[in-house]
């Protein structure tokens, strides 16, 4: 384990053999809690692109929009695999010949070694638990469940749109396949405790998911979050504070979980709040610096 804690970059550097990147893709996906099936307005915190600003242009092909990630990736990496990362709103929500075909062009161009889609726990039934089994057969595939939080209060307060079993049951769904499962955290969420905090990620690892994402709460520009924030500004976390609570929160996560984030990007030209964010590295560094200081690795307090 390198850095005291299990990274995606080393659970897919020793799955593939070399180094292995994502490449976020806009599949042309809406939501369910975009288009009124049950909301109109989103979760609260969600940008305009479906939390895929960094993926690609939904008016292109998705050949084209893997070609074009493979050029930036390349001004940084020259010879590495990819995972073809179906990013923005929610991408089980179609019909399942629109997502096979989607899915199937994404996997049809060179050196993409697997999928990740991420999605909505009830925009998951066995139909689409099937096709996405099939794909596994032959290539590796996980899917990423926006949990955010277990607090059912702070749940409804962002929004959400679904419970707790609702996501229980799609996790059970997938598992029952043997489809690989990352759930992702948001922390510091306007009203939650530390404590609240890290019972949503002890929840998460409680549910037989293989992988987890932990980020800072954005508040961004053009979201009922932001103006919320504008009309009540409310403390949010520092990066003193973020740092140490991740450091502590790892020491709660089985050895087996692969962390697959510990800190968000965030477009810049959106973000209003919190500006260390931008600070990528040093935010990872700060929080190895705080387990190597306090002899904490993942796991170590399970």
């Amino acid at each position: 384990m390198e850095q005291n804690y299990y990274s995606l970059s080393e659970f897919l550097k020793n799955k593939f053999g070399k180094k292995t990147v994502k490449l976020s893709i806009d599949g042309g996906f809406t939501c369910p809690n975009r288009d009124g099936t049950l909301s109109s307005k989103g979760c609260i915190f969600c940008s305009e692109k479906g939390s895929g600003d960094f993926a690609g242009n939904r008016n292109e092909s998705i050949s084209k929009q893997i070609e074009n990630q493979k050029k930036l990736i390349s001004k940084k990496w020259n010879d590495n695999y990819y995972i073809a990362y179906f990013q923005a709103f929610t991408n089980t929500y179609a019909d399942v010949d629109v997502l096979k075909n989607k899915y199937n062009e994404a996997l049809s161009q060179p050196d993409i070694k697997g999928l990740a889609i991420a999605t909505r726990p009830d925009c998951l039934n066995k139909e689409i638990a099937e096709i996405i089994y099939d794909i596994s057969k032959n290539t590796y595939v996980w899917v990423e469940l926006g949990l955010q939080t277990s607090n059912e209060n702070t749940a409804k307060f962002i929004n959400r749109g679904y419970t707790n079993t609702i996501f229980e049951n799609a996790v059970k769904l997938l598992k029952s396949y043997n489809i690989d499962v990352v759930c992702h955290i948001i922390l510091g969420i306007c009203g939650e405790t530390k404590s609240d905090m890290l019972n949503s990620v002890k929840y998460a690892c409680s549910q037989n998911i293989d992988g987890i994402k932990i980020q800072m709460l954005n508040i961004i520009e053009g979201t009922e979050l932001a103006e919320i924030y504008k009309k009540e500004p409310f403390p949010l976390l520092s990066f003193e504070e973020y740092t140490s609570l991740v450091a502590n929160i790892i020491g709660y996560i089985p050895k087996n979980i692969v962390i697959h984030r510990l800190t968000g990007d965030g477009d810049k030209n959106i973000v209003i709040e919190p500006k260390w964010i931008f600070k990528k590295r040093a935010v990872l560094n700060t929080i190895l610096k705080n387990m190597r200081e306090n002899g904490i690795t993942q796991g170590i307090y399970l």
